[in-house]
């Protein structure tokens, strides 16, 4: 059985949203079918009873590399059912059948496993409630599972299957491939990755992966998964859909060990037009990420707000306590929108600040959607799917302005002012970045050096910052071309750049500098999506570049007064704006290049060491 899902959803729009409802689901559930099992005598009528307690609305059953579970189930209903149309039911198998009719009218029973992949890695594959047991336990039997263990429920399975194969099988059977608790022990976005850079973005970033289970979906952290996972970072520029499961070995949590979770205890809720696998599967294969978020009992509820706000403003949102036209308030919203669009995309807060204290809100939420939604489609260029929600907070209310990144750049305000985002701040695009969206947009790959330096300023006479590497983009492959180098430096910097974590991912180079007429012009690279922009004078910089333009004149990087560790090294460090920027450099023989306004984000691999803890 296989399924062709869609890759490339139309975000739901608002108008839509009022047709769909929250769901709560837990996908992560062990049964006593599970070797590791903590109450193995529960009966599975207990379990189901159970999840209904916990008001669960969809369940997946995903017991270890067995599908076991899922026929205990079905073979004591399809029994007692048989015993009823032979008129042989006694009182209590009679009050049992109803109870699971009953149930399984209440709650959608999706069947499935948690695959235990090469070298440990938990996937979990979940599948139609029509789905056969002989078809699952193919599906096992073709990731290696040994037939001999199908029954046992162990997280052991000796020599199994890759990780890459793993979430293709499952996909081409018809399943969800779902990276069980990603960032936790077993999971392919743990920290400590023990391979390299490529791997764990293979893992995560797969086209067969279609979300990431995270144990911290909560979490307000700057190293939250799902932060990480935001689409912001160039080497992981596919936005994942992260959800939580309760991993539950148990009924209920035990009380002496918090972390043993019960049914339902750690949920998701998902927004749908209805309780269907389809549904589920339509939703995490689109770009709907607003339809998703951690279950919080009532009286409880999430402050997503709040959240947002304690992240601050970043590459892909932005605040503005008011949107009126006088002062410009109007036009900074819309800014931010055509930026989004011209970059990653994002969310606009519209009411709020990220400054501490209670939240301004909007009186007239619905009048400022309307006046908004208008001047959206007077001013913008092409016209933009923008989503609007409602968003709570200390009993204010505040507009939730959210936009993908656009399939038709460059995107304008008021037919010539072209914006994008980098990092916290909107900024017009100067003449070349408005070009290589022009060249994105039409699919055409602009590989051309910048003009040799003549003087790179980074306190190294030798340095060329010479090398041509290749990296993935949002699928595109793209490549970097700076001044010349010699023949042998670019073989080996090709040769090295296969580590992805090779050069920081996010701030910006120097390239090269001119003098002309006693002005200084520069070509920066801006490490984030790899485009060199032209004719950049200290003057009429940006604020990063502004930066790293003055330390290339006033404080050139010494080699000597650099923090080597190995051929990476720690120039200096500073906060600014709220976040601690690093400099940063990278040797290779004499050459020298050096990195600026680098944010813990952009830093993996070697350069991990400097981040401050």
């Amino acid at each position: 059985m296989s399924r062709r899902r869609k890759t490339n959803n139309t975000p739901t729009t608002s108008q839509d949203v009022t047709k769909l409802r929250w769901f709560k689901a837990d996908l992560h559930l062990h049964t006593p079918a599970s070797g590791d099992y903590e109450e193995p005598k529960v009966t599975y009528l207990e379990w189901l009873r159970q999840a209904s307690e916990k008001e669960l609305d969809i369940i997946a059953i995903t017991d270890h590399n067995t599908v076991a579970g899922v026929a205990a189930v079905r073979q004591e209903i399809e029994w007692l059912a048989k015993l009823e149309e032979q008129n042989r039911l006694t009182d209590d198998e009679k009050k049992r059948l109803d109870e699971w009719r009953t149930l399984a009218n209440k709650i959608l029973v999706l069947p499935g496993f948690e695959f235990t992949a090469t070298f440990g890695f938990h996937i979990l594959g979940i599948f139609p409630p029509e789905t056969s047991i002989r078809h699952l336990e193919y599906v096992l039997l073709n990731l290696n599972v040994p037939a001999e263990k199908l029954d046992q429920g162990s997280t052991e399975t000796g020599a199994s299957t890759d990780v890459l194969t793993a979430y293709q099988v499952i996909t081409e059977a018809g399943g969800l491939a779902i990276a069980a608790h990603a960032n936790s022990t077993h999971g392919v976005a743990m920290r400590n990755f023990p391979f390299g850079g490529q791997t764990k973005i293979a893992y995560t970033q797969n086209e067969n992966l279609i979300a990431l289970e995270v144990t911290d979906l909560e979490s307000r952290s700057r190293n939250a998964t799902a932060r990480f996972f935001n689409g912001s970072k160039p080497e992981y520029a596919r936005k994942m859909h992260c959800l939580q499961g309760s991993d539950a070995h148990r009924l209920i949590s035990d009380p002496k060990n918090p972390k043993r979770l019960g049914i339902g205890e750690r949920a998701t809720e998902l927004l749908l037009p209805e309780a269907s696998f389809e549904a589920i599967a339509d939703l995490l294969a689109s770009t709907d990420f607003d339809r998703t978020r951690a279950y919080r009992p009532k009286d409880k509820p999430i402050d997503h707000l709040a959240v947002a706000r304690a992240e601050g403003p970043n590459q892909v949102q932005s605040f503005h306590e008011t949107v009126t036209v006088r002062g410009g308030r109007q036009a900074a919203v819309l800014a931010d929108l055509c930026a989004f669009a011209n970059t990653d995309g994002g969310v606009v807060y519209v009411g709020a600040s990220v400054r501490k204290g209670a939240v301004k809100g909007l009186t007239n939420i619905k009048g400022v959607q309307k006046e908004l939604q208008a001047a959206i489609v007077e001013r913008l260029q092409p016209q933009l799917d923008v989503r609007f929600e409602t968003a709570q907070s200390d009993g204010a209310q505040v507009l939730r302005v959210s936009v993908d990144e656009g399939d038709e750049k460059p995107y304008c305000l008021d037919q010539s002012k072209f914006y994008v985002r980098n990092d916290a701040e909107t900024s017009l695009a100067v003449r070349d970045e408005i070009v290589a969206l022009v060249l994105e947009n039409a699919g055409i790959n602009r590989s051309t050096p910048a003009p040799q330096s003549k003087d790179t300023g980074n306190g190294n006479e030798a340095s060329t910052n010479g090398s041509t590497s290749s990296r993935r983009r949002r699928g595109r492959n793209t490549s970097r071309n700076s001044s010349s180098a010699s023949t042998t430096s670019t073989a080996a910097d090709s040769a090295e750049s296969s580590d992805p974590f090779y050069l920081p991912q996010v701030g910006v180079e120097i390239v090269s500098s001119e003098n002309r007429n006693g002005v200084n012009y520069y070509v920066v690279s801006d490490l984030r999506n790899e485009r060199s922009v032209s004719n950049v004078t200290r003057k009429g910089a940006r604020k990063l570049w502004n930066y790293a333009i003055a330390q290339v004149e006033d404080h050139p990087a010494e080699l000597g007064k650099i923090q080597w560790k190995g051929d990476v090294g720690l120039v200096r460090s500073e906060s600014r704006a709220g976040k601690i920027r690093y400099d940063l450099a990278r040797r290779k023989g004499k050459e020298m290049r050096i990195f600026y306004g680098v944010t813990e984000d952009g830093m993996e691999g070697p350069w991990a060491e400097f981040v401050k803890k």
